[in-house]
């Protein structure tokens, strides 16, 4: 590789990462029980999202990248011959015993598809996001004015470690989860 694509490597790579370092890390033992996003903007979120999305889809598009170029090279170098002479270009699960590996820049090309793929993919699932976080705001915007908007969450769970003050145990009796099984009677 020459020194240029090295920097243009190693850009894309901080362009990427850079942005994920910027929100807050957790320090060890002071983590909340849940994550409180609430304090950051959206692009900030969003940003996030499509990063999350960029490096997870990786691994899928370099498979399909690597498989489409031996596919291409196959083509070019024999014409997608079934022999064992022919199959040395052929994508992995045909290859041969003495498969042909890329070239440099092939290897190069086949990383840049990916990039570009996954990059795509990221740009796609923040289009559809904002599509639908449009509709549903242009949804509740076209209600009529004074209409109760009912949000559904999850109830959450109820501590039973406050003691009344007066010492007592509360005045009722806490019934099991389960039943006890009952117990059989000897014959």
């Amino acid at each position: 590789m020459n020194l240029l694509s090295v920097k243009r490597t190693v850009s894309v790579f901080f362009l990427l990462v850079i942005p994920g370092l910027l929100l807050p890390a957790q320090t060890a033992g002071t983590a909340p029980a849940v994550f409180d996003t609430s304090g950051f903007p959206q692009w900030a979120k969003d940003l996030r999202r499509w990063e999350i999305v960029t490096f997870g889809s990786f691994p899928f598009t370099m498979f399909t990248a690597t498989f489409a170029m031996d596919m291409y090279r196959w083509s070019q170098a024999n014409g997608m011959d079934f022999s064992d002479v022919g199959r040395q270009y052929a994508p992995w699960p045909l290859k041969s015993a003495g498969a042909k590996a890329m070239e440099g820049k092939e290897v190069e090309h086949t990383i840049t598809i990916a990039a570009g793929l996954s990059v795509a993919v990221a740009f796609a699932d923040l289009i559809i996001v904002q599509i639908k976080r449009y509709k549903a705001r242009k949804r509740i915007e076209a209600l009529p004015v004074g209409t109760t908007i009912i949000t559904r969450t999850a109830w959450g769970e109820e501590t039973h470690d406050e003691e009344p003050e007066n010492g007592e145990s509360g005045g009722g009796e806490l019934i099991p989860a389960e039943p006890e099984p009952p117990s059989s009677p000897l014959p």
